[in-house]
C-alpha cells in the first residue's frame, strides 16, 4: 500500500490526512495510515479525481478535431481523471454496432477512464445499448450531428424505455420548433435565432416523466433551474454560460448551443450557481480548429472547448475567496460519480483511486500554446488559474510536477 498524506477534502471538509492506495483502490483513509510507502505532500490539497460528463472527443470521424488521445490528455492535464463522451460522432452512436466499433477504436488511446453515451432515437435498442453505456443522450434542438428527436410521440416512446433502462438520460434541451434559421452574423444573432424560451419549452416538454433520472445539459436560465428541479432533474451548467455573453464577443470562436445568453440572463445563472441551485459541471468540450471557428460566422461551427480550463480557473477562484472548495467538489467530482453510477468522485474506501493534487501556490496564467486540445484556442486566453501537481488514474500517477508521465491505461467505466 502506498500512502499519500497531505491535506485531504474528506466529509465535506479539508482536513490533513493520509490515503492509502492498492490495486487502483482507496484501501484506507484516516489522519495517519501507515504503508509499505509514505509520501508526504506537504501542504498541498489532495482532492478526488474530477469527472466531465460532457465531453466531445470527436473520435471517430472527426478525429482533425479532437481524438480520443488529445481530449484525455487535455482533460488529464485540468485534472479530470474521468469523462463521458456524447454520441454525436461520425457515425453517431445509435445501435449496438456502432457503440462495440466505438469502443474499439478508443481502446488503449485514453489517458483517462472513460464512459460512452448512445443516442437516443425512435429505433434505438434501448436494452442493449443500457448494459455498456454510462447513459443516453436525447436531442431536443438540431446542433453537431444529425440525431435529432423533435416528435413528441417519439420522444416519449424513448424515454419511457431509458427509464427501465435505470440508465440517466442528458438532454440537450432546446425545442427545434422554436429554433429559427435566419442569417447570423455574431452572437446577437445566434442567441435571436435561438432564444431562450426554446429551453422552457422543451423542459416542460419532459413533464410527463418527473422523477425520472434526466439531466439537463448546458443549462443557461434561472427559470429553466427552476422547471428542471420542479420535475426532480439534475442540472449542468458551463463555464462559458456562467462568464461570458452574447455581447462579450462578435467572434464565432464563442458560437454554442444553446447560445451564450443575453447579460442579465447571464449574471441570474451565476447568481443561481453561487446559490448552489445547479447541480454539477459539464464543459461541453467542443472543439473545432480554429481555422473553421474562423469562417464567416454564419457558416462556422458551434462548440466551445474548456475540458483543461475549467477545474483550473474555478480551482483559483477557490484560492481568491471567491467560491467553496466544497461546491467545486460536489459539482466537479462527486455530483457527476453519483449522477451516472461511477464508481469515483469521494476520497473512501472501496472507490477508485483517482487523486487530483493542486498546490495553491502555485496560479498560472492561461496560453493557448501550453494546452493540449487539437482546437488551437481558447475562451480564456490569459487568465488566472491553478493547474494540478500530480493527477492519477486508479493509483496510476498519469500527470507529476504538472507534466504527462503516464501512458494511456484509460478504462470504460460500463465495461
Amino acid at each position: 500500500m502506498i500512502v499519500y498524506e497531505g491535506r485531504l477534502f474528506v466529509n465535506g471538509d479539508l482536513k490533513q490526512g493520509a490515503v492509502g492506495v492498492e490495486d487502483g483502490k482507496i484501501v484506507s483513509v484516516g489522519k495517519i495510515v501507515k504503508g509499505e510507502k509514505n509520501i508526504d505532500l506537504g501542504d498541498r490539497i489532495i482532492l478526488p479525481g474530477m469527472i466531465d460528463p460532457h465531453v466531445h472527443f470527436r473520435d471517430p470521424g472527426f478525429t482533425h478535431k479532437e481524438d480520443f488521445t488529445s481530449g484525455s490528455t487535455s482533460a488529464l492535464y485540468g485534472g479530470v481523471t474521468c469523462v463521458l463522451d456524447m454520441p454525436n460522432t461520425k457515425p453517431p452512436v445509435t445501435d449496438l454496432r456502432e457503440l462495440e466499433d466505438k469502443k474499439r477504436i478508443i481502446k488503449g488511446r485514453s489517458f483517462t477512464d472513460y464512459g460512452l453515451f448512445a443516442a437516443l432515437t425512435k429505433d434505438c435498442n434501448v436494452p442493449a445499448l443500457a448494459k455498456k453505456v454510462c447513459g443516453f443522450k436525447l436531442f431536443m434542438g438540431s446542433t453537431t450531428g444529425n440525431i435529432l428527436m423533435n416528435d413528441e410521440s417519439e420522444i416519449h416512446k424513448a424515454m419511457r424505455s431509458a427509464a427501465s433502462s435505470g440508465k440517466r438520460v442528458s438532454v440537450h434541451a432546446e425545442d427545434e420548433s422554436l429554433l429559427l434559421k435566419n442569417e447570423e452574423k455574431n452572437n446577437r444573432d445566434h442567441l435571436r435565432d435561438r432564444p431562450v424560451n426554446a429551453e422552457h419549452v422543451a423542459i416542460n416538454k419532459l413533464a410527463p416523466f418527473k422523477g425520472m433520472k434526466v439531466n439537463i445539459c448546458h443549462i443557461t436560465d434561472p427559470l429553466s433551474i427552476s422547471l428542471a428541479s420542479s420535475y426532480g432533474f439534475y442540472t449542468e451548467v458551463t463555464m462559458h454560460h456562467l462568464f461570458f455573453s452574447d455581447t462579450f464577443s462578435e467572434s464565432a470562436e464563442y458560437k454554442v448551443n444553446p447560445p451564450l445568453r443575453d447579460t442579465k440572463t447571464r449574471d441570474g445563472l451565476f447568481r443561481e450557481f453561487m446559490n448552489d441551485k445547479i447541480t454539477m459541471f459539464g464543459t461541453d468540450h467542443a472543439p473545432h480548429t480554429i481555422d473553421e471557428k474562423r469562417k464567416n460566422y454564419d457558416d462556422a461551427p458551434s462548440g466551445i472547448p474548456g475540458v483543461e480550463t475549467y477545474v483550473p480557473i474555478m480551482m483559483d477562484l477557490v484560492k481568491k475567496g471567491k467560491m467553496p472548495l466544497g461546491r467545486l467538489v460536489r459539482m466537479a467530482s462527486s455530483a457527476p460519480a453519483a449522477a451516472f453510477g461511477i464508481n469515483k468522485g469521494v476520497i473512501e474506501e472501496g472507490r477508485d483511486a483517482d487523486l487530483t493534487i493542486f498546490d495553491m501556490r502555485r496560479t498560472r496564467t492561461i496560453r493557448t500554446k501550453d494546452l493540449h486540445s487539437r482546437s488551437g484556442y481558447t475562451p480564456y486566453e490569459g487568465w488566472d488559474a491553478v493547474f494540478p501537481d500530480i493527477v492519477m488514474v486508479r493509483g496510476n500517477i498519469q500527470i507529476k510536477d504538472g507534466e504527462l508521465c503516464g501512458d494511456p491505461i484509460g478504462e470504460d467505466v460500463n465495461e
